[in-house]
């Protein structure tokens, strides 16, 4: 379980670690080939620090890795780019944005799907501009104005990846409350509903919709997001969002723990006709 980056961080070092034990380099003679002090390659190999691109191209360069698609997912672990265009938008916003709120956008920005379990509010993919700005004004209660605007911007920003090319592969499992609880009154209620109606006919978002009389299921416990990377399997995360922080579980059981319990979910929840169907009645009685 970890908090930020520092699972990608480890990820990064322990690969950069096996590149330079295949090229048959010491890591104080990777150090001398970089220019570095042999203390550098160690904490980037143990992910004790963080890296700039720049240093991983440069150790790439010197363990000899010419294959692109590495090359490109190493520097994607790093924070760089990830190769199709979408870039670090979000660092315009860090005087509003907490780090860990930052790092949840990079791997959004980044994963090619993306699972989550919503049980209070619409998923910010989905949400209209009045429905966030309903939702951040209820959870930043003496939020001024100007940092109210830039949130929603934020939150509208991140829907890009819908859009991408290719898109994020959106799975969402939506309890009936997060369609029932009113947001920001009956109007942007209603309008938000019809949001979703035309997300779910969209070829890269499947909506379920969970209803009250599938009783307790394992949900109850509260929501998770699950990214997953097309690259790797070895990048997927889990990651369980609390009022203050943001924590990160990586590994393989826990992994496993929770895409069991999203399929369980899926099971039990309404298919994606129905859940269109549902939504949509929803709507018309909002």
């Amino acid at each position: 379980m970890q908090h930020g980056p520092a699972v990608r961080r480890r990820k990064l070092g322990a690969e950069l670690r096996a590149l330079r034990t295949s090229a048959g380099l010491t890591s104080g003679e990777a150090a001398r080939l970089a220019g570095w002090h042999q203390s550098k390659v160690s904490r980037i190999e143990t992910g004790t620090s963080g890296v700039k691109p720049a240093d991983v191209r440069l150790l790439l360069d010197v363990y000899g890795v010419a294959d692109p698609q590495l090359r490109e997912l190493l520097l994607m672990l790093s924070g760089s780019g990830d190769g199709d265009g979408r870039h670090h938008w979000w660092h315009a916003y860090r005087g509003v944005l907490p780090p860990t709120y930052r790092d949840f956008i990079s791997l959004e920005s980044q994963a090619s799907a993306m699972r989550t379990l919503e049980t209070t509010v619409i998923p910010g993919l989905l949400q209209t501009p009045e429905y966030a700005r309903a939702v951040t004004e209820a959870a930043l209660e003496d939020a001024s104005e100007e940092r109210l605007d830039a949130l929603v911007e934020v939150r509208l920003a991140r829907q890009d990846v819908l859009r991408a090319t290719p898109p994020l592969e959106l799975s969402a499992v939506l309890d009936e409350a997060v369609l029932r609880r009113e947001v920001g009154g009956p109007g942007v209620m209603a309008r938000q509903l019809d949001r979703l109606v035309e997300a779910a006919r969209l070829p890269q978002v499947r909506l379920q919709v969970l209803p009250f009389s599938a009783g307790a299921h394992i949900g109850v416990t509260g929501p998770f997001v699950i990214f997953s990377f097309s690259r790797t399997s070895d990048l997927d995360v889990v990651v369980l969002d609390h009022l203050t922080s943001s924590l990160h579980l990586e590994r393989k059981e826990d992994l496993r723990v929770y895409s069991e319990a999203f399929d369980a979910l899926s099971t039990h929840a309404l298919s994606p006709e129905d859940s269109l169907d549902f939504i949509a009645g929803a709507a018309a009685g909002a």
